[in-house]
């Protein structure tokens, strides 16, 4: 991370200020583990430090605006919301209406039977029973 000034460290300041109030806080530890290890922290962590520095009476109001500044520059990440499930397989009206318009005239049609029981628990034709539907469906009407 550039810094401008580098032995001024507003961030570092707060939370060993913190720590000097909050020995046994474990959050604040954490924070200032993360830190120290990996050289800074993310906006929601930022910004859990200030709620937990703006208590603390001894703090300069200038750090707690230096800190509340750099929780504005990080930027605000959302999660976008998940499309929605779409149905495997969607039926298809016209050879609905095709086998329905076979069975009316020729009810006990076997095939077309078949047919119907696949369209009806939702189960996709295939290329070359739909070809052969639409030549019955040629055929017989």
């Amino acid at each position: 991370m550039y810094r401008k000034k580098p032995d001024v460290d507003i961030i570092n300041d707060i939370l060993q200020a913190a720590l000097l109030v909050y020995p046994h806080s474990s959050f604040i530890q954490s924070l200032s583990f993360q830190y120290q290890e990996r050289g800074g922290l993310s906006k929601k962590q930022l910004e859990g430090l200030y709620k937990k520095a703006a208590k603390i009476g001894t703090i300069p109001p200038n750090w707690l605006a230096t800190l509340e500044a750099e929780i504005l520059k990080r930027p605000t990440r959302y999660k976008s919301t998940p499309p929605t499930p779409k149905p495997l397989y969607t039926k298809d009206e016209t050879i609905g209406r095709m086998v329905s318009s076979i069975l009316e005239k020729y009810p006990q049609h076997k095939r077309v039977l078949f047919f119907k029981s696949k369209y009806d628990n939702n189960e996709p034709l295939s290329p070359t029973e739909l070809a052969e539907l639409e030549k019955f469906y040629k055929i017989l009407l």
